[in-house]
């Protein structure tokens, strides 16, 4: 075959290039990483196809001979800047990659057999892959497609159920023959480091994987049940995962109270709420906020679930002996400006970060509590002394995540006052709404974008205690709960449901949502 002509001038559009399908389906996604070249355009020259290939090695030949012989055509090669190559073959790759279903028709009824593999490897790459690893990377090929941030391999009599967690619900994607049970295990826990023939106890275990440019952490954790061992991943993209201060949902008053709070030398800041309510993510959004050279910013995490640049971050051991209180104790001998400790569970770990916070440090960290004022209450219980929460602590956040309507398909709603009567609002509810200027309800009707649910992405409603000195005097004293919290109220504090109103209101979420998630805040 004749050397390829170069083509010198063309101009690509990059963002908008389709690679032809013929490309995709004979090139494997290895070769045409590891050479840089990529079909960029396809034109009919005499009743015979010919493809433009761009490659940032124009004089490498022999490629481009193989590539027109498995496409069975003339090809013209275009020199192009490799980022630009690389980047739309990871696109084009990513796009064409095969859905659950349809990687599990290709099964063969005998028994699946996992593989060795790389723990960096590309998903996106399923040639010559043994069926449960074709399964495995498909599966979470359209897990990453849908936003989702865990995967549940449900084992029963009939077959394996599988479903996505996306915005924080899970939806039925897929439902596998039996036999692929074992199959599908066995591939994950070596992709995890696990022990594939330990079977009757739970299992930890992580791997990083690649599809394209994006590198994702999973952590994998398994299950004893009746028909086989239940899977769970959680998917931490690291590339999308973390958000600005500016991105939690704050509304501009509480983000500026939050930006105070954040210039404070010392105290504690505590976020509370229950498992999943995105209580890291906020503290990782003010730690980006206050991160700079000038200031020694250290974090005791379990686990560290995204990378800070700049941070000093820790990972707690409980096998080894690392817990909170003694990763905390060895953190305040570090000389930190500002302490992240992931969780206080114990009075230890809780008198540590009092004692940091009074002797000048700033210190951030979470409990679990459904709203702010029973975080105070919560380190009476573990047993701090009063006098020291009270002189200690600067703010309690409780926070949960309300779905995002979808911008694609969302309609407005016209809604009355009679009508959120109907619909069981309370009329102190409905009064707070009535006050809110030029309400805008929506209601998110489904479409393609966000997989027919009516939501896409989540943001946060937030019920904010700052402390002053008559909060600080009822906690002095021992006040009950309901007591602070009838203090905060009548100095201005929004509920959880409240904030989960206004943004109703707002048309960022729906009602059907806020009363979902805020159900227990009901006064």
């Amino acid at each position: 075959m004749t050397t390829p002509p170069v083509t010198q001038a063309m101009a690509i559009d990059w963002p908008k290039v389709c690679v032809p399908a013929e490309y995709l389906e004979r090139i494997p996604l290895r070769f045409a990483r590891e050479h840089a070249i990529v079909a960029v355009a396809k034109a009919q020259q005499n009743g015979y196809a010919s493809f433009v290939l761009a490659t940032p090695n124009p004089d490498r030949y022999w490629v481009h001979d193989r590539i027109a012989y498995k496409l069975d055509a003339e090809v013209d090669v275009l020199a192009a800047p490799e980022r630009e190559v690389l980047d739309l073959i990871g696109r084009a790759y990513h796009a064409e990659a095969k859905e659950v279903h349809e990687v599990a028709d290709e099964l063969a009824a005998a028994s699946i057999s996992g593989g060795e593999i790389t723990l960096t490897e590309d998903v996106l790459e399923l040639d010559d892959k043994a069926p449960a690893v074709k399964l495995v990377h498909a599966m979470l090929l359209q897990a990453v497609k849908q936003r989702a941030s865990d995967i549940h391999i449900e084992p029963a009599e009939d077959g394996v159920r599988v479903r996505f967690r996306i915005d924080g619900v899970l939806y039925e994607r897929v439902r596998l023959r039996p036999e692929v049970r074992e199959g599908i295990a066995s591939r994950i826990k070596v992709m995890g480091r696990m022990d594939i023939a330990e079977k009757r106890l739970p299992q930890d275990g992580g791997v990083t994987i690649r599809i394209g440019d994006h590198r994702i952490d999973l952590r994998i954790a398994t299950l004893p049940s009746q028909y086989g061992e239940r899977i769970v991943l959680r998917l931490l993209d690291k590339q999308t995962g973390l958000l600005s201060l500016e991105g939690l949902g704050l509304t501009p008053e509480n983000h500026k109270r939050v930006r105070t709070l954040l210039d404070m030398s010392h105290g504690i800041i505590l976020v509370t709420g229950p498992t999943g309510c995105g209580k890291t993510t906020t503290l990782y959004g003010m730690l980006s906020a206050m991160n700079s050279a000038e200031l020694n910013i250290l974090t005791l995490e379990d686990p560290v679930e995204y990378q800070l640049p700049g941070v000093s971050q820790t990972q707690v051991s409980e096998k080894k002996g690392l817990t909170f209180a003694k990763g905390l104790r060895a953190l305040v001998r570090q000389d930190p400006d500002i302490i992240m400790v992931g969780e206080i569970r114990d009075l230890e770990t809780a008198s540590v970060a009092i004692q940091s916070a009074l002797t000048g440090h700033l210190v951030l960290s979470t409990l679990h509590t459904n709203d702010a004022p029973s975080s105070v209450m919560r380190l009476l219980d573990l047993g701090v002394e009063p006098f020291l929460v009270a002189s200690s602590v600067n703010a309690a956040i409780a926070q949960r995540l309300v779905r995002r309507a979808c911008t694609a398909c969302r309609q407005p709603m016209n809604l009355d006052l009679a009508h959120l009567r109907i619909e069981g609002w309370q009329n102190d509810e409905i009064e707070f709404l009535s006050k809110l200027p030029n309400p805008s309800f929506v209601r998110g009707v489904g479409c393609d974008v966000c997989f027919k649910t009516g939501f896409s992405g989540r943001t946060g409603i937030y019920e904010m205690l700052f402390m002053n000195d008559d909060l600080r005097e009822l906690i002095g004293r021992r006040a009950s709960a309901a007591e602070i919290k009838r203090a905060a109220l009548e100095r201005g504090m929004l509920t959880l449901r409240r904030d989960g109103l206004r943004k109703a209101a707002e048309g960022v979420t729906t009602l059907a949502e806020v009363r979902a998630v805020t159900q227990l805040d009901l006064e």
